[in-house]
């Protein structure tokens, strides 16, 4: 009875603040670097919110994601569909009966779902989000590289106690956009040198993970892959027909992606954005490639996807359920040479997530041999550990708006190369009568990083500080915390991935 009150309250509960609840109790409270308040947001201005809705079966979900991804299982590669997803964990008629009442209440319009029915996304006035959740006080704020403009909210905001069974939490209201990893670095003065290169490009990376101009997608299978671009940065395909003519002619490719879903701009081309469809395509060359457009703030990424288009937003690196990539450089700067970690290479221990069971042998066996560690306060030893495998990140070419740009550096420059590399072993699976390689980390840690280059010098970047002075974990045999298992060599990887 006393839910039943509240549930007939509930528009009472917004307007008086009582029986509440902090859905995030760690929320962000500090502007980030290099933001700036441009004041409050008019009251009838409209902004659109996300409402995460409790999921149903999760424990269930983890079990079967475990088991499809796991060479051991006899469920190995027998993946669900996105509805046999929707099944499973779509929210209770009663969570989707009591939020939609909620915010029908509030004024919310234009509401939309997804097929699995656990993200609402709506929109409502600031005035109407303000009484809605309780402490939030939207602002106007412009930031980043590209000076994007973002509405948010410093304050945390509460939930009426009678939502906490049905709502995770409330998207849209204080994460910041994401600092892209992109550096340009000036352009270095060498002298004349026999087989060296000067910047990164298709043919550089080919030579270096092994790739022949015959291991390209063959354009009759059911294979694709996908980058996805937010933040209103867009790629243009007249810089990637720019990009082919200039760094393409020694393989098979496409010059053109297979389809944009979502608004794609009209403004100025992002270089990450450029950055990623040229290199997935370069790398996985000649495989259909789909880019998922949003003007939302979630990170950037690209992925394989085979047979059916799948996409879901805002992965951070740390999720035991992405494969992450770290960065390195050339051993020596102008050969194409063995690679060293890049100073810039992300990486360590999460503090959201718990260390998943896939990856406990090797970091522990890490933190119990490497002469270098940080001290123990500086990170969660506990927590998930990436990256997982790295690739090249220093000294890319990049075409955008129609301009070749040197020197431009970044783990978001290596995630594209090494997912690329994955959709040509896809190819080869799927041409053999297999299923794609789905989640590859229970995989890759099973198999000790089986087809990679160790990676085994270097350090990256960290506190500048008396006691650590700027370095962070180094790279050592096996698998770190720096470049993961190490980088690909794509004749082994694709021999230790063919099979089963």
């Amino acid at each position: 009875m006393g839910l039943q009150a509240c549930l007939l309250g509930l528009f009472a509960l917004i307007l008086s603040g009582k029986c509440s609840y902090s859905p995030e109790p760690d929320q962000r409270r500090t502007l980030p670097p290099g933001w700036v308040s441009l004041g409050r947001a008019d009251p009838e201005e409209e902004l659109s919110l996300t409402f995460a809705l409790r999921q149903q079966n999760v424990e269930r979900l983890s079990e079967l994601v475990q088991a499809v991804s796991d060479p051991s299982s006899p469920q190995y590669g027998k993946y669900l569909t996105l509805e046999n997803v929707a099944d499973l964990v779509r929210p209770s008629p009663l969570t989707l009966h009591t939020v939609q009442k909620w915010l029908l209440a509030a004024g919310a319009q234009k509401c939309h779902s997804v097929i699995t029915q656990d993200f609402l996304t709506c929109w409502l006035s600031i005035r109407q989000a303000e009484l809605l959740l309780p402490g939030a006080e939207f602002h106007h704020y412009v930031g980043g590289p590209t000076e994007t403009h973002v509405v948010r909210s410093p304050h945390p905001y509460q939930l009426p106690q009678a939502l906490a069974p049905h709502v995770d939490f409330v998207g849209g209201l204080h994460r910041f956009p994401p600092t892209s990893s992109l550096r340009q670095h000036p352009e270095p003065q060498v002298t004349g040198t026999v087989g060296l290169h000067l910047g990164v490009t298709p043919s550089v990376i080919r030579k270096r993970y092994n790739l022949t101009s015959q291991d390209v997608g063959s354009g009759t299978s059911n294979n694709s892959q996908a980058c996805a671009q937010f933040l209103e940065q867009y790629f243009h395909d007249s810089d990637l027909a720019q990009f082919m003519r200039l760094f393409g002619g020694n393989f098979a490719h496409q010059a053109s992606v297979a389809r944009v879903v979502g608004q794609q701009g009209r403004g100025r081309a992002g270089i990450e954005a450029s950055l990623d469809v040229q290199y997935l395509m370069s790398a996985g060359a000649n495989i259909s490639t789909w880019v998922y457009s949003s003007p939302g703030d979630s990170g950037a990424g690209c992925w394989s996807v085979s047979g059916r288009h799948q996409f879901r937003p805002t992965f951070p690196a740390s999720s035991p359920y992405v494969t992450t990539v770290g960065g390195t450089s050339f051993q020596e700067p102008f050969l194409i040479t063995n690679e060293i970690v890049d100073y810039i290479s992300g990486g360590g221990f999460s503090n959201v997530f718990p260390r998943p069971s896939y990856q406990e042998e090797a970091v522990t066996k890490f933190l119990s041999s490497s002469p270098h560690l940080p001290p123990s306060s500086y990170f969660n030893a506990s927590g998930r550990a990436y990256p997982d495998v790295a690739a090249l990140s220093d000294g890319y070419w990049v075409v955008s708006n129609r301009v070749p740009i040197p020197w431009v550096s970044g783990t978001s420059a290596s995630t594209p190369v090494f997912g690329g590399i994955l959709s040509l072993i896809n190819e080869h699976r799927i041409l053999s009568g297999r299923p794609p390689l789905g989640f590859l980390n229970p995989r890759l840690y099973q198999q000790h990083g089986a087809g990679l280059f160790d990676v085994t010098h270097g350090c990256h970047e960290s506190c500048l500080d008396e006691e650590v002075e700027g370095q962070g974990f180094c790279s050592g045999p096996g698998w770190d915390p720096v470049t993961g298992w190490g980088t690909p060599n794509f004749p082994a990887l694709l021999k230790t991935l063919l099979n089963p």
